[in-house]
């Protein structure tokens, strides 16, 4: 039961984000302008603490209020819609 609400939780957040730009560090380092999903933090602390540590959320320049979906997170969320939309 606690995986399924970690998937929801990630897909609500995929669902509910906006895009915004910023910057971010590729392989080398350097930074490159991005494009991040990013969506409130009105979930779970729990949940969100466990998908950050699994690497599909990242605190977003608002950390207070908001968090980014990595490019894992993005994918991971697209594979839900298919498993509990459709």
């Amino acid at each position: 039961m606690e995986k399924n609400i970690e998937e929801l939780t990630l897909l609500l957040m995929y669902l509910t984000s906006w895009e915004e730009e910023g910057y971010a560090a590729d392989e080398t380092g350097m930074l490159t302008k991005a494009k991040f999903k990013t969506c409130w933090k009105g979930y779970s602390f729990d949940i969100i603490n466990k998908l950050m540590d699994e690497k599909f959320l990242y605190f977003s320049k608002h950390k207070n209020k908001t968090v980014s979906l990595t490019p894992e997170g993005e994918e991971l969320a697209r594979k839900l819609i298919t498993k509990y939309i459709k």
